[in-house]
């Protein structure tokens, strides 16, 4: 919804996706700073693919909305699941079950629909920008799970700094100067749209299980394009929506499990 915003939309388009893309990121890393303890600020190797691979996600991301709709750019990053499984299985060695297989043939299915059903041009480069960005995510997805020693606060503040220090030198030779309404967007990008949610889905799964918070966060791309409908109108194409459909029923196949064999949280 902000980037999609007025205010934001009247920056140059080919500059629009970096410049926000950084300075979302510096808010955000300047907001969890409190929330890292100095005994959790240590080095190891997988801080480095983690923190790129974040900030190729950041910046593909970010670049795809300006391209094409919030639909589309939110359905295709969700893919970053799927390019999980296969980074695991290549790098960990990890098993690959049948349910596995049936989330990834779903996803390709919505891949496939939304991809070929875009009718502009400039969407459907959008669209691999975005689905690009599905793919780098993945790399941090499988970073956090070797890393899963570490405190969560200190890789997700560090991710964001490094998200956008990587990014400054370049922003800064562009010939783009934000506004105080500009500022004031950017700043609620990176506070309320980044980092306040990872601070409470943290504190979330603390309560529920891993299969109730993954299935959870599945609304936030439904509610991606309603809410950019809401206020802006934007409009997602039949094919975007059925593809979205089909890539999100397939995770949500991949994490739910009879009920009688849940776990209970007490």
């Amino acid at each position: 919804m902000f980037l999609k915003s007025p205010p934001l939309e009247r920056l140059p388009e080919f500059e629009r996706g970096p410049v926000l893309a950084c300075y979302r990121a510096l808010f955000a890393a300047a907001f969890l700073a409190p929330f890292v303890s100095r005994d959790a600020i240590r080095f190891r190797p997988m801080l480095v693919p983690m923190s790129l691979s974040f900030a190729a996600m950041n910046l593909l991301f970010v670049t795809a909305m300006t391209r094409t709709t919030a639909g589309a750019a939110i359905f295709l990053q969700y893919t970053s699941t799927v390019w999980a499984f296969g980074l695991g299985w290549l790098f960990f060695h990890e098993r690959i079950d049948r349910k596995s297989l049936a989330t990834l043939a779903c996803v390709v299915a919505g891949i496939v629909c939304i991809v070929a059903g875009e009718t502009s041009s400039a969407h459907f480069i959008g669209n691999l920008i975005a689905l690009a960005s599905g793919l780098s995510y993945a790399g941090v997805i499988v970073s956090l799970r070797a890393l899963r020693g570490e405190n969560a606060a200190w890789l997700i503040a560090l991710n964001h700094l490094v998200s956008g220090l990587v990014l400054l030198p370049w922003v800064l030779t562009l010939d783009v100067s934000l506004d105080a309404a500009q500022w004031s967007l950017v700043a609620l990008l990176g506070i309320v749209q980044m980092a306040l949610p990872y601070v409470l889905f943290a504190r979330g799964v603390r309560t529920v299980s891993a299969q109730d918070a993954a299935l959870l966060t599945l609304i936030e791309p439904v509610l991606n394009p309603v809410w950019v409908w809401l206020f802006w109108r934007e409009r997602v194409e039949y094919a975007t929506w059925i593809g979205g459909a089909l890539i999100l029923g397939g995770l949500a196949l991949r994490y739910l499990q009879p009920a009688g064999r849940r776990p209970t949280i007490s």
